[in-house]
């Protein structure tokens, strides 16, 4: 029958003998072999004369294989739509998470299957940052106080960020690490958007204060250097795009050597910096001892000729006193508090 159907003349249709079903339904149902699909009746019409030739018996097999169809029909094309519509959604979602987990070239590359293979770059600025007394605050906070606190904290960073040609690396805790100069090349500018980040980081961090701790003074010692690194991405489970090398290193240590409020800059970035000529302010700090590195002569970057914003003046420096925590009278008044509520 199918051979049949499928390779005409002639054309294979039924026979049924006119006492084996009503004259109306044969006729319907000849109706419905025509070649013309404008003269074949549509699944409602089919529906329609059903009910009149049963004369609106209670309804039989045929009524109810006719609805079924004619309710598949109508729907199929809406549900597949909703489905892809809903498969687009999922695909733009976890597209967007990718891309902000791993640069966007690197992102295309898994995507594909490709491998990513480690990249040197001979040239780029890297940035950190941590937060003053943050041992000191955790031991103080719960946790969902201190996940709200660094949540606001690099959501306003974030928001620095996208106004500059720099790549958020990763946080780490209270550390903040971005770089500039990958993983797309920007020639020698890499220096100066990281020193324009940096001062715009610091001057929103001026001004910001911990949802339950409003008057504890959020300070953040940042550090800067410039040189080259290479760049990969590490793992499987969770790939990262990572950077190594002893500028990776040196960065690190600038920051943890800084001072609260201030942009420590190594002597490799001041060198880009003044070559620019865009009127950045450099004082000297002086010899500074970098662990693993030695003695080296080390810069404050206070501010740029065009940057109007105000910065957070840093706390007095006195003599043998430790720069890198909270002093005891900051946090008085909190632990205060804190003690009558548990009373």
């Amino acid at each position: 029958i199918i051979r049949k159907v499928k390779k005409p003349p002639p054309m294979c249709r039924p026979t049924v003998a006119p006492d084996q079903a009503p004259l109306e339904c044969i006729q319907l149902m000849k109706q419905c072999w025509s070649e013309q699909p404008d003269r074949r009746p549509t699944f409602d019409e089919i529906f329609d004369r059903f009910k009149i030739i049963n004369k609106g018996k209670k309804t039989n097999i045929i009524d109810s294989m006719l609805r079924m169809l004619e309710q598949y029909s109508s729907n199929l094309e809406d549900l597949i739509r909703e489905r892809t519509e809903e498969l687009e959604v999922e695909k733009q979602r976890t597209e967007k998470l990718l891309s902000e987990m791993l640069p966007p070239s690197v992102a295309e590359a898994l995507k594909t299957g490709a491998t990513v293979e480690p990249e040197y770059f001979d040239q780029v600025t890297i940035y950190f940052s941590d937060i003053v007394g943050f041992t000191t605050i955790s031991s103080l906070s719960d946790p969902i106080e201190v996940v709200d606190l660094l949540n606001d904290l690099y959501t306003l960073f974030d928001a620095v960020l996208s106004n500059h040609d720099v790549y958020k690396v990763e946080t780490i805790g209270d550390a903040y690490m971005v770089a500039s100069g990958l993983p797309k090349r920007n020639g020698n500018k890499h220096a100066a958007e990281i020193a324009n980040m940096s001062l715009n980081i610091l001057s929103s961090v001026g001004s910001f204060h911990m949802r339950h701790m409003p008057d504890v003074p959020v300070r953040i010692r940042i550090g800067i250097h410039s040189g080259p690194c290479v760049a990969g991405v590490v793992g499987l489970t969770m790939p990262r795009y990572c950077l190594f090398g002893d500028t990776v290193n040196t960065a690190s240590r600038m920051e943890s050597t800084g001072l609260p409020y201030r942009i420590h800059v190594n002597c490799s970035t001041v060198k880009i910096l003044r070559s620019l000529n865009d009127g950045y302010k450099i004082e000297v700090r002086g010899k500074t001892e970098l662990k693993g590195k030695g003695i080296e002569e080390t810069y404050w970057l206070v501010g740029k000729t065009n940057f109007t914003k105000p910065l957070p003046k840093p706390p007095e420096i006195r003599p043998g006193e430790d720069n890198h925590g909270l002093k005891p009278e900051e946090i008085a008044a909190y632990r205060r508090k804190k003690a009558e509520k548990k009373a």
